[in-house]
């Protein structure tokens, strides 16, 4: 199939030079996400596993926000109707966007400005790379609505890229976290001026779209399976990967480009 065929209503989606853009769009109330833009995010993430066109993925919100997180109107009220059952599914659904995220092959590159709050700050923490603005604020803000820290997969995930300390902190108390700390602490890969942010990540996205797909997205799984395994269990995972890798054309292109002194052209196969 072909990303280019898809066509999700509650937020923007194009795809251009192997890329394709997932845009939040509400900035009347900064993006906010809804159970309708929840389930076609989960959607279109399972449809990208089978996307021919579609290399690599970049996630940025519209008008100088990010994402403010689950709309108060749309999706919290409601919540506080539910039943046991309801709420079970609900939550269930939100994490099935992140384990979506996790398992599609292509590289997740996301762009935050402005506000990255709640669901936002996870969608922004299940990317692979995280470009951001010094006038960003990553908010956790779970504890101060009154729910747990551990939303979507964040006391698994977010550890593991700022540490255990800073993951508490954050989780514990809801506080903003600014942009050059976001980066400072490993959060951001990098800062870039928020006129240049959406060019700057897509330009990324663009490179790693022409690369070895097929090893991205080897790399992609193994730093995501490897979590549950030991050190030796690891070493032989990823002996078995990479000489999987060393059987496609790409490996062996990259190999007659460099006797030819010439860039390798990758296909992904």
């Amino acid at each position: 199939m072909r990303a280019g065929e898809l066509a999700p209503r509650h937020f923007g989606f194009a795809v251009a030079d192997g890329v394709a853009t997932v845009t939040l769009n509400r900035p009347e109330r900064k993006n906010p996400l809804t159970f309708e833009s929840y389930t076609e995010l989960r959607d279109l993430f399972h449809s990208l596993v089978h996307a021919e066109d579609a290399k690599a993925i970049v996630i940025t919100g519209a008008a100088g926000n990010f994402c403010s997180g689950g709309d108060v109107h749309d999706i919290i009220g409601p919540l506080t109707r539910m039943d046991a059952a309801g709420l079970l599914e609900f939550t269930r659904m939100t994490g099935d966007v992140v384990l979506a995220m996790r398992r599609c092959p292509q590289p997740i590159v996301v762009a935050v400005d402005g506000v990255c709050a709640g669901a936002g700050a996870i969608l922004a923490m299940a990317a692979d790379l995280r470009f951001g603005t010094a006038r960003s604020k990553v908010s956790f803000l779970f504890a101060r609505v009154g729910l747990a820290g551990c939303d979507m997969g964040a006391c698994a995930i977010l550890p593991r890229i700022i540490g255990q300390g800073r993951a508490a902190e954050l989780l514990y108390t809801g506080r903003p976290m600014a942009g050059e700390e976001a980066e400072r602490c490993g959060f951001y890969n990098r800062l870039v001026a928020p006129e240049a942010l959406l060019a700057e990540a897509t330009a990324l996205a663009q490179s790693l779209a022409k690369g070895p797909n097929f090893a991205h997205a080897m790399t992609k799984r193994q730093l995501h399976a490897e979590w549950a395994m030991t050190i030796e269990q690891a070493i032989e995972a990823e002996a078995q990967a990479q000489a999987f890798c060393m059987q496609t054309r790409d490996f062996h292109r990259a190999y007659e480009a460099f006797v030819a002194k010439r860039p390798p052209a990758f296909e992904g196969n």
